[in-house]
């Protein structure tokens, strides 16, 4: 028997929509297996007709705990963040505009592609947040572009404390735009008053337009954040220490550099 995918991808509403589920749960993390099965999915955005709107969700109980801790040992941590970064490179240059729908646990590296989307949509179940720096490191995308959704110093206050928010705090900071009781019905209403009566040409150029800043921005800092990440942080005692201790299962024992 194949061993089942960790994604699932379907076109819905006549192709306007594409939904792309993380389907390895209860965690749904975000490993290089899970970032390969989205690749082709992502690819197949640009084609004609294009969508209207990419749907990222989670199956079962969560949206996802994160990206995997085990891939940030130092010797895979270099090709994990740059094939998590490709993945953000290749949903921007699709130019389908986005949507997370957010039940759960939506964590690290969940939350820096939730957070990336244009609209977020969560139940009251929801608990955001990029809790790295709990683990001796920091989320470079999150680090790149969290401002854009909730402001400068409120990105900076996140993932300096690693803290977690609930959903209706994260509708009143901007991390999350709608929280409803019935998350799916609320972006189904969005997406048939809002995108489905426009031409998707109009969307995909209007949405590039929007957005420009904020991929300019990805493009410039996401090279010194991995270099930042790569050659400075994982030198630190405190990086290697924070990610065993973590898989360990025990409390860091921080040296402090």
């Amino acid at each position: 028997m194949s061993a089942k995918e960790p994604v699932r991808a379907t076109r819905e509403r006549g192709g306007d929509l594409v939904r792309i589920v993380l389907d390895r749960p209860k965690a749904n993390i975000l490993d290089s297996a899970m970032l390969e099965a989205m690749r082709p999915h992502v690819a197949a955005l640009g084609g004609a007709p294009r969508p209207k709107l990419l749907v990222f969700e989670g199956a079962g109980e969560h949206f996802s705990f994160g990206a995997s801790v085990e891939e940030h040992r130092p010797e895979s941590v270099a090709a994990m963040l740059r094939r998590f970064h490709d993945m953000f490179r290749s949903v921007e240059a699709s130019g389908v505009p986005t949507a997370a729908l957010v039940r759960g646990r939506c964590l690290g590296g969940a939350l820096e592609l939730a957070a990336f989307c244009g609209r977020v949509v969560c139940d009251r179940s929801a608990v955001l947040g990029v809790p790295e720096v709990r683990l001796g490191v920091f989320p470079p995308v999150a680090a790149a572009t969290l401002r854009w959704r909730v402001g400068g110093a409120r990105a900076s206050e996140l993932i300096l404390t690693g803290r977690t928010v609930g959903a209706d705090e994260a509708v009143r900071i901007g991390l999350a735009d709608e929280c409803a009781e019935d998350p799916e019905g609320a972006l189904a209403a969005w997406f048939e008053t809002e995108l489905a009566p426009k031409s998707s040409a109009a969307l995909s150029f209007a949405w590039r337009a929007s957005r420009l800043a904020l991929s300019r921005a990805f493009e410039r800092d996401i090279p010194e954040l991995e270099r930042l990440y790569l050659e400075d942080l994982m030198r630190t005692a405190d990086a290697v220490e924070g990610i065993e201790a973590f898989l360990e299962k025990r409390s860091p024992d921080w040296r402090n550099r």
